[in-house]
């Protein structure tokens, strides 16, 4: 049963996949259809969860709007995630990073993870 379910489940996968990390600050175009017209909306945020596998596959953004926190889920596979953008990699020890939740300020930064130099 579950060689079927993977089989029905790769038909739904992203041809190109999303390429972050939990901490990357990023730009997530979503396709909003408003009548018979489609625009792009832009939601710009930390990465602070990913969960599920498969074509169940979530990842959550936050950000801060006017002082208070917004967050909201993605699922990875979707054809309305148009694209991702990574704007900033951040430094992380953990898989979840909701104690990012209680702070305010310049205390929710993340420091920035640099490319591993090459030799």
């Amino acid at each position: 049963m579950h060689a079927l379910l993977k089989k029905v489940e790769e038909s739904s996968y992203r041809a190109e996949p999303l390429e972050f990390e939990i901490g990357d600050e990023v730009d997530v175009h979503t396709r909003i259809l408003e009548g018979n017209k489609e625009r792009i909306q832009i939601f710009n945020g930390v990465v602070i969860a990913r969960s599920g596998s498969g074509t169940r596959e979530m990842f959550t953004v936050r950000r801060i709007v006017g002082g208070e926190g917004v967050e909201r889920m993605f699922p990875v596979h979707s054809p309305k995630v148009a694209k991702l953008e990574v704007k900033r990699h951040g430094r992380v020890r953990r898989a979840k990073l909701f104690y990012l939740r209680g702070r305010k300020g310049k205390a929710t930064r993340l420091r920035e993870r640099r490319p591993k130099a090459r030799s």
